[in-house]
């Protein structure tokens, strides 16, 4: 779960504050780097043998009864491996601050590239041999994955920043559990070796393909709501505070019913904007 936490902690940080300190930059850095080279790694793994369309090389077992599974499979595996490959890009600062049209057509392709691999993953969990637990996670998975980029194109199209940066932390974090799924499946199949060897191959997978669901949403939500609400919250009232009224001089005496002069409030803050969205 290393890589997953890592994630999280990466977007944490890119949401809440601008890193400050050689320290923090580093750690930024450390973390972005991990999160990128995995997303890189399964990618690349994911959609080379599909890219040489060598059915040989298929790391999925087939139905036989579906000619077109291993097809499904293909579109499925490449657009999503582009979205996972994005990704990471899209959460950096200052590519969205200095290159705002590169941000908006990555965001494009990031954007088709799902809508295509979820269409696709409906067909391949469909004629999946996996079992009926795997299929309803992956609907399920498929599902939010749609949902979460709905949300985020419809908020970044109404000008509404800091909830399209949300959506898109649980989108990717649907996107992002590629690579959670690998990495559950491997440290169970070692688990089940040394310590379960009860368990069959088929018991690790699935609740593996639970796990890359369910243990990614609730990290996701931790982290929105620990890195990011409540430090805007409290940014919020910490500002709200300093805007109190000024009071000014008090009704001179033998003024019946004259009111006490106001002084000026201090105003709230600006509406967050990133160069180059669009309402």
């Amino acid at each position: 779960m290393t890589v997953t936490t890592a994630y999280y902690s990466f977007v944490g940080e890119t949401m809440t504050s601008t890193m400050t300190g050689s320290k923090r930059r580093r750690r930024w850095w450390a973390l972005w780097i991990l999160l990128a080279a995995s997303a890189i790694g399964i990618a690349v793994y994911s959609a080379e043998p599909y890219l040489v369309g060598d059915v040989e090389r298929n790391r999925i077992p087939l139905n036989d009864l579906f000619a077109s599974h291993y097809v499904s499979i293909a579109v499925h595996a490449i657009p999503s491996s582009l979205a996972l490959l994005i990704g990471p890009f899209q959460f950096v600062t200052w590519i969205r601050v200095r290159h705002p049209k590169a941000h908006r057509i990555s965001g494009q392709v990031y954007m088709v590239s799902i809508v295509l691999g979820s269409i696709a993953a409906l067909f391949a969990a469909t004629y999946s041999v996996s079992g009926f637990s795997v299929q309803v996670a992956f609907y399920i998975l498929t599902a939010a994955w749609l949902y979460t980029l709905y949300q985020a194109y419809t908020t970044i199209r109404r000008g509404e920043v800091q909830l399209h940066r949300v959506w898109m932390i649980r989108n990717y974090a649907l996107t992002f559990a590629a690579v959670s799924l690998r990495i559950y499946l491997m440290t169970g199949l070692a688990l089940q070796e040394s310590f379960f060897p009860s368990l069959s191959f088929d018991d690790v997978y699935h609740a593996s393909a639970w796990a890359s669901l369910v243990v990614n949403v609730l990290i996701a939500e931790y982290f929105i709501v620990q890195r990011v609400l409540k430090p805007s919250a409290g940014r919020r009232r910490t500002k709200g505070n300093t805007g109190r009224t000024v009071p000014g001089p008090a009704a001179r005496p033998g003024r019946e019913g004259a009111e006490p002069e106001t002084g000026s409030e201090v105003e709230g803050p600006a509406p967050i904007s990133v160069p180059g969205a669009r309402a």
